[in-house]
């Protein structure tokens, strides 16, 4: 498996992996009978939650074992993409809840 730097790339799949993760938590709030104020503050709550642990901004550690994610992309058979740090998708999440919400 070649693992190639390629920020450009990197940024471009992860706005679309994010992107997913907040629209799925969203339907799956809703499906559950959140509505309203209440589903855009637990939709942005867990994305962010699960955004920061994505990006190792958040200690995840269990009975003394810490774990550091390193979020790379499958971009074909043998390749995987990376952007030569960890990833941001936190950044990401707010412009994604401006344009789910209308806010």
């Amino acid at each position: 498996m070649k693992l190639e730097l390629d920020t450009e790339k990197f940024e471009e799949i992860q706005t679309v992996f994010i992107t997913d993760l907040v629209e799925k938590i969203m339907i799956k709030l809703r499906e559950g009978g959140i509505e309203g104020r209440q589903l855009e503050e637990l939709t942005a709550n867990i994305a962010f939650s699960i955004a920061s642990a994505i990006d190792d901004t958040a200690m995840i550690e269990s009975n003394g074992v810490a774990a550091h994610p390193y979020l790379t992309f499958r971009a074909g058979e043998d390749e995987l993409v990376h952007c030569g740090e960890n990833s941001y998708t936190y950044e990401f999440v707010i412009p994604i809840l401006k344009k789910l919400f209308d806010v």
